[in-house]
């Protein structure tokens, strides 16, 4: 009787098992179908795709810090913090200290460009303050020579209104190209370039001219010549001319500026 009480109790275990091993295996075929989770096996290479896209989106972003004092570059900034002095000579009517004063800075303007070719120190800082050294010595001297009454009012307005409207437009493109996170502090990091600036064939052309019109404003009541010669009037309206259309050269055509683009860490 024990003998044949076990082995009933033996085949009503095996029994339930047998059920619960059915039941289970019903339960894994219903996840299978009606989960919403892809199969890892089965899964397409589009999302695997998508996989890799986000994997390098979450990726921290290899950021290229420039060494931004170089010669070139401290010579330049010489230029830009040396201005305002030749702006205050002109309003003394220190026309000949003016003058010298102006060819130094075209001889020092010449300098960097030689030392950074020449020496494998251009950097894409330099390629940005080099041109807004120009802008703010031609800037400064404009304002003191109209101010003093050597240069008419129009032309003056023509030189500040273009050299403005590619400063504002400078800070809009800054914050546009700049690489994530944009914080405030990134903003101001010279170090951390997000543009290069090319200058365009026209713009190096119309800085010669500019130039032009100032040392002949200069030179003008140094040599006890009349201001308003005919050979300075046709200099300034070509000169006007010449800012105007490299103004809207650098606005409209997209081959003067170059994005940084970073990449990724693998």
């Amino acid at each position: 009787m024990n003998g044949i009480g076990n082995s009933q109790n033996i085949t009503t275990h095996f029994s339930k098992y047998k059920n619960a091993c059915r039941k289970y295996k019903f339960e894994c075929i219903l996840k299978k179908v009606y989960s919403t989770e892809p199969n890892p096996i089965l899964k397409s290479n589009t999302d695997k795709k998508l996989d890799n896209e986000n994997d390098i989106a979450k990726s921290p972003v290899l950021e290229n810090h420039e060494k931004i004092f170089t010669i070139p570059n401290i010579i330049t900034m010489g230029r830009i913090v040396g201005s305002p002095f030749l702006g205050y000579l002109i309003i003394q009517q220190q026309y000949s200290l003016a003058l010298s004063g102006c060819i130094l800075f075209a001889l020092t303007d010449a300098l960097d460009g030689y030392l950074a070719r020449k020496y494998n120190l251009m950097t894409t800082v330099g390629s940005i303050i080099d041109p807004a050294a120009d802008k703010i010595f031609i800037t400064t001297l404009v304002v003191s020579l109209t101010w003093t009454g050597m240069i008419p009012f129009p032309l003056a307005a023509i030189f500040i209104g273009r050299d403005l409207g590619l400063s504002i437009s400078a800070f809009f493109i800054r914050w546009n190209t700049l690489p994530e996170p944009k914080t405030f502090k990134r903003y101001w990091d010279l170090s951390l370039p997000s543009v290069s600036v090319s200058p365009t064939l026209l713009s190096k052309v119309n800085t010669a001219l500019q130039i032009c019109v100032i040392s002949a404003a200069l030179i003008c009541p140094i040599i006890e010549i009349p201001s308003d010669s005919l050979w300075i009037f046709c200099l300034q309206c070509v000169t006007g001319t010449t800012t105007i259309l490299s103004g809207l050269g650098y606005l409209f055509k997209n081959n003067s500026l170059k994005r940084i683009r970073y990449g990724k860490k693998k």
